[in-house]
């Protein structure tokens, strides 16, 4: 027998109206969280940044592909990982669908990562996807937007990432399950796991300048996460533990 609260379908149809009125407002906050998002500053990027991309070595202008907008998801790859970050390959399986109306709407959508461009090709015809993937390898892209770290940074706790410095699951001492978890699923220790950060970054093309006009990181990313919003709507919410998603070709697997 359930444990959840039973009732009528005139007490649903009450309790789903007033929540109703709940949802209504969430959206029009986040309408509004939008218009402030687009508001704030431009700041121009005058950093040369150099990428390797399947067409060749690439300024961060030629990652707009002719657009004027661009979205770069900082996908958690890092050199030294076996595989590519298992949270953010769950969110990485909504973007095949969606880069396509964005391109047609002159956005952009392109994954950056500082592991080698083999291994990050590699890694995307395993799991299916299309979308752009460019290798910022040793330059200062990741770091100067704050989504890697450097081993000085981890031993002296001065990471600052998501705003703040330190203070974040992946920084304290013992690691937490969850980011041991992760980390094994990279083939990375955690510490090694720990130097790359998951972050989107936004960025227009002006008159021939690059402007960085957002960014968001952690729970900032949200959003981003497709199946999080189906869970949200399901009986049973979110209803985790841990680590329980994979990567789309490891269920079933032991």
């Amino acid at each position: 027998m359930t444990t959840h609260i039973t009732g009528t379908r005139e007490e649903w149809l009450a309790a789903r109206l007033e929540l109703l009125d709940a949802e209504k407002e969430l959206t029009r906050r986040s309408d509004e969280l939008a218009r402030r998002r687009q508001e704030l500053p431009w700041v121009r990027v005058d950093k040369e940044y150099r990428f390797e991309t399947e067409d060749g070595s690439a300024s961060l202008a030629d990652l707009f592909r002719g657009r004027s907008q661009l979205l770069v998801y900082h996908f958690m790859f890092g050199p030294d990982y076996k595989a590519g970050c298992v949270s953010c390959s769950a969110i990485a399986d909504g973007f095949n669908g969606i880069a396509v109306h964005l391109a047609n709407h002159d956005v952009t959508l392109s994954a950056v990562s500082r592991a080698p461009l083999a291994k990050l090709l590699a890694y995307r015809r395993r799991m299916g996807w299309t979308f752009p993937w460019a290798s910022s390898g040793d330059g200062r892209f990741n770091f100067d937007f704050n989504v890697a770290f450097t081993e000085e940074q981890q031993r002296e706790g001065t990471v600052e990432y998501n705003f703040e410095r330190a203070g974040h699951a992946m920084d304290v001492t013992p690691v937490p399950l969850p980011v041991a978890q992760s980390a094994a699923m990279t083939g990375t220790d955690a510490p090694t796991y720990s130097l790359d950060r998951p972050g989107l970054s936004a960025f227009v093309l002006e008159d021939g300048a690059v402007y960085h006009t957002y960014s968001a990181y952690a729970r900032g990313l949200d959003g981003l996460w497709g199946m999080y919003q189906w869970l949200d709507r399901a009986p049973r919410g979110r209803n985790e533990t841990g680590i329980w998603f994979r990567r789309h070709d490891e269920y079933g697997q032991r």
